[in-house]
């Protein structure tokens, strides 16, 4: 290849390079889902999105003969360091041609950008954290990506590891089929365990109130900074980043589909399902306007998958089966609505308490995603 020049990003013009890369280098893989246009350009949006009130983001391409072969983002996350008690740079929106020396660059340059910051490890890949897509695929590149799960061809993963990037954990998905729901045994159980939970400890369960869709997502945000907290990775989200964040899932969430767990009338456990819009928007190249939305709605009619996003109690009542309880209703719920299966993740892949949950009810780890270490 000829001559590889490495540009920072600082016009409009790059930014738009930047974000239409992947639409070009992946514009023949079948399995990959096209991000819609506008999602992508609000997550990179430094005044728009929360999460860079507290991070610093940089973005470089990789230029050969005028065109972009390849690009990346350097991000320094404050408050991870802080929460975590480390010096860890990251990179993520990593898109290259599969030529190693391309990708050395661009790594060059996040990792120049980490240690000029005073960072001592660079992690990635994430978009931009792991509250959002994060992690390499590193198997399964047959099976398209459901929502909010990122896509990648199999060659990254040698670009990656080539630089000097080790594994640091990986995020498990996992597939449950419709027989599980028509499986009488293992509804009984969960219906038993479920009602047991109740009883004996006061515990009810509900669906979200759209209505009342500010203080519900107060609610939820306090669960999960419980829920979570002593997770691998994670990161205490902000009040203004979870309501960005919820704020995009509002657009396509079934009520039906999320759930709390209250405690004498307290919200102790959060569940949250959504149908998997990339069955929708697969084919729109990214742009629901002008005529990508009629395309959009037929599609959507069509969903017949989930992705549980998360599930998770506070910490004071985990053990207890108030999943059980979770499950019970999100199946319960597809079927009615003749949902033909559903992916849990993803799941840390130590968390062996989560994992055995989800194989006991039928559930099959399918895809796994790699976060991935270097030292500086």
């Amino acid at each position: 290849m000829s001559e590889v020049s490495i540009v920072e990003v600082k016009s409009a013009y790059d930014k738009k390079r930047f974000i239409e890369f992947p639409y070009e280098l992946l514009s023949g893989n079948k399995y990959w889902v096209e991000p819609l246009r506008f999602d992508v350009k609000n997550n990179l949006d430094t005044k728009k999105n929360p999460f860079y009130k507290h991070s610093r983001l940089k973005l470089w391409l990789a230029i050969s003969e005028g065109k972009v072969v390849g690009r990346i983002a350097g991000i320094i996350n404050d408050n991870h360091n802080e929460f975590h008690d480390e010096k860890t740079g990251f990179f993520g929106f990593f898109e290259c041609v599969n030529d190693r020396e391309i990708s050395k660059k661009l790594f060059d340059m996040a990792a120049e950008f980490s240690r000029n910051e005073g960072m001592n490890i660079l992690r990635g890949p994430v978009n931009p954290s792991t509250n959002d897509e994060c992690g390499l695929l590193v198997d399964s590149f047959d099976i398209p990506p459901v929502m909010l799960m990122p896509y990648n061809p199999a060659y990254y993963k040698d670009l990656v590891t080539s630089y000097g990037f080790s594994k640091a954990k990986d995020l498990i998905a996992f597939d449950i089929d419709r027989y599980v729901i028509k499986d009488e045994k293992m509804m009984q159980k969960l219906e038993r365990v479920a009602n047991m939970i109740m009883k004996r400890e006061n515990i009810t369960f509900r669906n979200v109130n759209l209505k009342d869709f500010k203080n519900e997502v107060q609610k939820v945000r306090e669960i999960y900074n419980d829920a979570w907290s002593k997770n691998w990775g994670f990161v205490p989200m902000t009040e203004e980043e979870f309501n960005f964040i919820a704020d995009h899932l509002k657009m396509i969430v079934d009520p039906d589909f999320i759930q709390f767990a209250e405690h004498n009338g307290n919200p102790i456990g959060f569940s949250l399902a959504v149908p998997d819009i990339n069955l929708a928007i697969k084919g729109l190249n990214g742009k629901l306007f002008p005529f990508g939305i009629f395309k959009f709605l037929t599609n959507k009619k069509k969903i017949n998958r989930l992705r549980v996003i998360i599930m998770g109690v506070k910490k004071d009542y985990q053990k207890m089966g108030i999943d059980a309880g979770f499950y019970r209703d999100v199946i319960k719920a597809g079927d009615r609505k003749n949902y033909i299966g559903a992916e849990i993740g993803w799941v840390l892949e130590d968390n062996f308490a989560m994992r055995q949950t989800a194989e006991k009810l039928g559930a099959k780890p399918y895809k796994t995603y790699r976060i991935y270490d270097k030292a500086l």
